[in-house]
């Protein structure tokens, strides 16, 4: 497949820039810096916090999928998920290019957005641990986060695209198990954590599973 990696130098888009190529993909790597690739694939270089949709047109022209890792790193970057998510939105509308896979959190399942005023007070995969002691807490310290994630959300729901969100819990940097489990449209229950390898793997996994189109995965170990 002919795959464009958003985010390919980024904790998540290593591992998914080496098993895409691994697995003979064809790749394009959209970085803001191109001497932190460890791998020989095609490059466009972008700063999806200023990029144009025209800039980001040669990336997705063309490519059977675009793999989206980009998402606030700290509280600096927010904003940067549902402007840059929109702006390449825009992109692959205009080059026709349909099927994008992109990386949320597992709390975004319960916090509001403007296209989701009204999200559900708890997730069917919560048990009581996350519900009521681990969730408050972390959505209260992350909260600016989560939002542009939710933003992330909405943008991915009004663009017509064949869209997937993935939604991890807390991540690691254990190795690639294929051992995660997944839930469609809800949190995996009693799952607190999965590796960025993982996660990986399931944007990879996705793509062949025509179910999680315009859908949320949930994963975990």
């Amino acid at each position: 497949m002919r795959l464009t990696i958003v985010g390919a130098t980024g904790g998540i888009g290593r591992h998914l820039l080496q098993q895409s190529v691994a697995a003979g993909h064809d790749v394009t790597a959209v970085v803001r810096d191109p001497s932190r690739l460890s791998a020989d694939v095609r490059v466009v270089r972008a700063d999806l916090a200023t990029a144009t949709p025209q800039a980001l047109a040669p990336a997705v022209s063309g490519a059977d999928a675009v793999l989206s890792c980009l998402g606030p790193r700290s509280r600096a970057d927010v904003g940067i998920a549902h402007r840059g998510t929109q702006t390449l939105l825009t992109a692959m509308q205009t080059a026709a290019t349909r099927r994008i896979v992109a990386v949320s959190a597992a709390p975004v399942a319960t916090i509001a957005s403007p296209g989701r005023p009204h999200p559900p007070r708890h997730d069917p995969g919560e048990g009581p641990f996350v519900r009521y002691l681990l969730g408050p807490t972390v959505k209260a310290v992350f909260r600016a986060n989560y939002r542009d994630l939710a933003s992330l959300e909405d943008a991915l729901r009004d663009s017509g695209l064949d869209w997937t969100v993935v939604r991890p819990p807390y991540l690691t940097n254990g190795p690639m198990t294929g051992a995660y489990r997944t839930a469609l449209d809800r949190n995996v229950r009693g799952g607190l954590r999965v590796s960025r390898a993982d996660v990986a793997h399931l944007m990879l996994a996705v793509l062949s599973r025509p179910e999680t189109v315009k859908a949320a995965v949930g994963v975990a170990r």
